[in-house]
C-alpha cells in the first residue's frame, strides 16, 4: 500500500509542479543562456534502485572554463554568480521532476550519486539502492554536503529501513525550511562535495 501510495503522490505532485513552476523553469532557462550559454540542462548517467543506470536532469550551474592545457578548471573555480544563486537555492534540481514522473525517481529517497561510486560501497551502503533514488532524502535534511560520506550513506540505509509515508511528508517539510535557509549545500574547503573514495572499516 506504501509503495503504491507514493508512486500515485509522486505522479500527482510532479505533474502539479511542473506546471506551477513553468515560469520558473523559463527564467532559470534564461538566465544560464544568458550567463553561461549552451547547454541549459545536462544529462548524467547515475544509478537508481537495484543499481539500475539513469539518466538524471539537471539544470547547468558551472562554466566550460579551462586550462591552458584544455582540461576543466576546477569546480569552484566554474561556479559563478548565476551558478551560485542556482545551487544555492536548489533551482538546479527542478528538471528532476521529469525523473519523478517517468518513475526513475520519488520526491524522498536516498539521492542518485555517480556510477562510479557502486563498486565501493560497503554491504550496508548498498542498501540506498533497495528504493527509488530521491530529489531530497534523510541525509538532505540531515546535513546534505556538510557531512561525511559515511554519515550520509547512515543516514540513507537508516532512511530504507524506516520509511512511511509520515516520514517522507517530514522530510519534504524539512527539506523546504533547508531550502528557504539555504544550508548544508557545500562542505568545507569544496564548491559541492568532495569525492567518494571509499569506507576504509566496512
Amino acid at each position: 500500500m506504501y509503495e503504491w501510495g507514493k508512486r500515485l503522490f509522486d505522479i500527482v505532485l510532479s505533474l502539479t509542479l511542473l506546471l506551477l513552476f513553468a515560469p520558473i523553469f523559463l527564467f532559470v532557462s534564461v538566465l544560464i543562456l544568458v550567463t553561461m550559454g549552451r547547454p541549459i540542462l545536462f544529462r548524467q548517467q547515475r544509478p537508481g534502485r537495484g543499481g539500475e543506470v539513469f539518466g538524471i536532469y539537471k539544470f547547468r550551474t558551472m562554466s566550460d572554463e579551462r586550462d591552458s592545457d584544455g582540461n576543466l578548471l576546477p569546480d569552484v573555480q566554474r561556479l559563478h554568480g548565476a551558478g551560485k544563486f542556482i545551487r544555492s537555492t536548489s533551482l538546479d534540481e527542478l528538471p528532476q521532476l521529469f525523473n519523478v514522473l517517468f518513475g526513475e525517481m520519488s520526491f524522498v529517497g536516498p539521492r542518485p550519486l555517480l556510477v562510479g561510486y557502486l563498486p565501493l560501497y560497503n554491504d550496508r551502503q548498498k542498501k540506498r539502492h533497495d528504493v527509488l533514488p530521491g530529489i531530497t532524502g534523510w541525509a538532505q535534511v540531515n546535513g546534505r554536503n556538510a557531512i561525511s560520506w559515511e554519515e550520509k550513506f547512515e543516514y540513507d540505509v537508516w532512511y530504507v529501513e524506516h520509511r512511511s509515508f509520515g516520514l517522507d511528508m517530514k522530510i519534504l517539510w524539512m527539506t523546504l525550511i533547508k531550502v528557504l535557509k539555504r544550508s548544508g549545500i557545500s562542505s568545507e574547503g569544496h564548491a559541492t562535495m568532495e569525492a567518494f573514495k571509499g569506507t576504509k572499516e566496512n
